[in-house]
């Protein structure tokens, strides 16, 4: 062998030698780093000291409680059809039923989500019309009439969203082409341009997500339809060429959260400007209600998935939990006017109009402990295990909302309300 051969030799031994470190340990290296960046999910019941079989245990029941039981609000309809329904009000509202489907694609419920998917292509969305694609708000679940053709913007934000993790979950060859459908919304979204009044889902010009994207309601906007972890969804998987766009919308929800939500007490009106200041309508005056319950579960949810406004919400959720406390743990009541006095205005419920320690805000009020970083924060965990999904002592009963709130609150402070990435094969 001559000393040239050696060489070569020699040299080629190295080569295969880096080649195999490159191979071997920067993908390694890289996928470490990417773990770091993913969501750290906090079971705070397990903190709390529930034991894990007691957790899963509690999240079967809800889930049970909601969609099966005797009190249940999901009904399905012959082979493939299903509904989730406002009991108290009589109808199928786009709320209930895209909440539906974002719980059953957590959960892994592929029959009812598809249920609930078809029931809302064949009764709920347009196909045709300046409307096309976008959904009715409420149908009577008996008649199958639209009660309005107007869309509510949180449901379309919540069925898009839906749809992507779907599509991530279960692909979209098993009957429903789940990613095609979510476009669809999207694509017809983008198309509104105010033709027959009917206009985006988000005010394009203040990048806000509208109280309804119709009319007057196209200009101003209701705090609880703010979830910035969405857009960031849609920026990654909806693929549709509006990502900046998205990763801009989630910005300036973030910022406008800052604004909605009051000092000093934390609470937000459910109406307001795209400026943050209560919006006043012919129907209710400004005020924390029914709808701004959802407001801190988003922000615990915006923390937990992306953690982009960790400081202020943080505070906020100190700031809500100490008002909140400052009530009674264990009394304080559903509304209130934003400095944190008694409204004048009760919103009722049904036919129902009174204060109450309701389940559904004492289950919202306990995500906020995925934020709160204080100790005595453990309180409003502890608060929600210990909720109970049954009838007040006066006799009121809400599976609907109090339920949905109360099944999602379970979910996030389990650790269960995830982003759904798509499944490698």
């Amino acid at each position: 062998m001559t000393v040239y051969q050696i060489i070569t030799n020699e040299y080629l031994v190295k080569i295969r030698f880096f080649i195999i470190v490159f191979t071997l340990i920067i993908p390694a290296f890289l996928i470490s780093q990417n773990k770091t960046d993913k969501p750290q999910y906090q079971n705070l019941f397990a903190a709390a000291g529930y034991s894990q079989a007691e957790i899963d245990s509690k999240l079967a029941k809800a889930y049970y409680d909601v969609f099966e039981g005797p009190n249940r609000v999901y009904f399905e309809e012959g082979d493939s059809l299903g509904y989730v329904s406002d009991v108290k009000n009589k109808d199928a509202r786009t709320e209930g039923m895209s909440y539906g489907m974002m719980v059953a694609v957590q959960l892994n419920k592929k029959e009812v989500f598809d249920r609930l998917w078809r029931w809302s292509v064949k009764y709920m969305q347009h196909q045709d019309g300046p409307r096309e694609a976008y959904f009715a708000w409420s149908v009577n679940p008996q008649t199958k009439k639209q009660n309005s053709p107007g869309s509510a913007s949180d449901g379309e934000l919540y069925y898009i969203t839906s749809l992507l993790f779907a599509s991530n979950k279960w692909g979209n060859d098993t009957g429903i082409n789940y990613y095609k459908e979510a476009r669809r919304i999207l694509d017809a979204m983008w198309k509104k341009d105010g033709t027959g009044n009917i206009y985006n889902i988000i005010n394009t010009e203040h990048k806000q997500i509208s109280f309804v994207p119709e009319g007057g309601g196209y200009n101003w906007t209701d705090p609880s339809y703010h979830v910035p972890a969405f857009y960031e969804i849609w920026a990654l998987y909806a693929k549709d060429g509006h990502e900046q766009f998205y990763k801009e919308c989630a910005v300036v929800s973030r910022n406008f959260l800052h604004k909605a939500c009051h000092p000093v007490t934390g609470l937000n009106s459910d109406y307001t400007e795209f400026n943050g200041e209560p919006h006043p309508t012919p129907w209710m005056p400004p005020g924390f209600r029914y709808d701004s319950w959802r407001v801190p579960m988003n922000i615990a949810m915006d923390y937990t998935w992306y953690g982009k406004d960790k400081k202020w919400q943080e505070d906020y959720a100190k700031r809500f939990q100490n008002f909140l406390r400052s009530k009674g743990l264990d009394t304080y009541e559903d509304q209130f006017n934003l400095d944190g006095s008694t409204p004048d205005f009760i919103l009722q419920a049904g036919s129902v109009k009174k204060l109450r320690h309701s389940i559904g805000l004492v289950a919202t009020a306990g995500t906020a402990s995925l934020v709160n970083k204080d100790k005595a924060s453990m309180d409003f965990v502890h608060a929600v295990w210990n909720a109970k999904l049954e009838p007040y002592e006066d006799g009121y009963f809400d599976p609907y909302y109090d339920g949905l709130m109360y099944l999602f609150s379970l979910m996030h402070l389990s650790g269960k309300y995830q982003i759904i990435v798509p499944e490698i094969k």
